[in-house]
């Protein structure tokens, strides 16, 4: 093969992967329609018909109804109601624009991934691997709408890593207005431009995020500041949610030891509540705060490379999701496309685990859900390992590297 052959396959293959893994994800986003996929679903898309049908007809969020969700969750609710349509027409509107999300989360990690030098093999690894995660996490993918704040997320790492920062930490800020959870990719992106561009261009990518945090949000806050503020507390002080990691070892308590235990539905969710949930919600809650300053002390005082930004972002976005009080099943949809990111041993170790934690909460969810709110032995335990596996995940993810013998 000439030298112009092989430049042009080289130029052309990761495109051809691109292609291909989005191809592979629409076909997994489909199969998810038939069989055991769509056994007892748990459909949030009911509730965000209702904001979008509301949005449509004029009313302001937040003044004219509640909404349990941030500002920036408004486009995926609204955008599928143009017209007002029917449920059902609503709900397939709803999932094409998730489907767009997420060939657009394929297409940010390619490019994340020519910008870390990735072989072919890694990234067809990569993409394959968040091509194929449907079908191991199951229909949830299909109705929550975490897939426009992961795609926002992985999109901002991909443009930090391509030296446009500032775009990169205003899709962060826009992530952080549609849901919370792309504010721990910042003190590690932020010590990382810091230490390869400067003080001054890392302030001023600060500056991006919260401006554009600020223009999504203050709004909504000038028209309806108490309807803000209630979604803000609604969100920031639930109980201890049955699927956190807190609340599986209540539950594997309260079959080996009898731990009497007490259900509460609110919130939008199932909760342990008493003395005892609160406390270890409170103690979750501490141990996360104290796991995320210790993740982005060691991304601050090492080398300021890619390869150690994708993988202290990968692991401050799972200690939000192992450690918190709060555990529901769409939250390991914020892990596709950044673990897979991950190099060498640690990123086959880290992927193959939260591939294990997929399948384990498709094992109870939502197939399984109410035998769980129901304290039943099978799904309690299988919920305790798939809390433990992220937990394992965490620990490869932020476990110190190896140091190769010295002669």
């Amino acid at each position: 093969m000439s030298v112009l052959a092989k430049s042009w396959s080289a130029s052309t293959e990761p495109g051809r992967l691109l292609v291909g893994a989005a191809g592979l994800f629409l076909v997994s986003m489909t199969l998810l329609h038939w069989g055991w996929y769509q056994h007892a679903l748990i459909l949030d898309t009911v509730e965000y018909h209702r904001y979008g049908s509301a949005i449509a007809e004029g009313h302001v969020p937040y003044r004219d109804f509640a909404v349990e969700y941030p500002p920036g969750a408004l486009p995926a609710f609204g955008i599928p109601a143009i017209g007002k349509p029917s449920f059902s027409f609503y709900n397939r509107e709803f999932q094409i624009l998730m489907a767009l999300c997420g060939v657009g989360s394929l297409a940010a990690m390619a490019a994340a991934l020519r910008e870390l030098g990735a072989s072919v093999e890694r990234t067809a690894a990569a993409l394959g691997f968040f091509a194929l995660a449907p079908l191991a996490l199951g229909s949830v993918i299909l109705y929550r709408y975490d897939l426009w704040p992961t795609f926002l997320t992985v999109a901002g790492l991909a443009a930090v890593l391509a030296r446009r920062e500032r775009l990169g930490f205003a899709a962060l800020g826009l992530g952080i207005a549609a849901k919370a959870f792309p504010a721990v990719v910042i003190p590690p992106a932020f010590a990382y431009v810091w230490r390869t561009r400067g003080r001054r261009e890392a302030l001023l990518c600060l500056g991006a995020a919260a401006a554009v945090l600020a223009v999504v949000v203050v709004p909504f806050l000038v028209l309806a500041p108490d309807g803000v503020w209630e979604s803000i507390v609604r969100q920031t002080t639930r109980p201890l949610q049955i699927e956190s990691l807190g609340a599986a070892l209540l539950l594997a308590a309260h079959h080996v030891g009898g731990l009497g235990l007490t259900l509460d539905s609110s919130r939008g969710s199932q909760n342990l509540v008493g003395s005892l949930p609160h406390a270890i919600g409170a103690a979750s809650s501490a141990l996360l705060v104290v796991a995320l300053v210790a993740i982005w002390v060691a991304a601050a005082r090492g080398p300021a490379t890619p390869e150690r930004l994708v993988r202290w972002s990968a692991a401050s976005v799972t200690a939000f999701v192992a450690l918190g009080k709060v555990l529901s099943p769409q939250f390991l949809i914020w892990l596709l496309p950044l673990v897979p990111l991950v190099r060498g041993r640690r990123g086959l170790a880290a992927s193959a685990l939260l591939g294990l934690a997929l399948l384990l909460t498709q094992v109870w969810f939502p197939i399984r859900y109410f035998d769980l709110v129901a304290f039943d032995a099978f799904p309690s335990w299988v919920l305790l390992a798939r809390d433990l596996v992220l937990v394992a995940l965490l620990v490869v993810l932020t476990a110190p590297a190896r140091e190769s013998p010295r002669s």
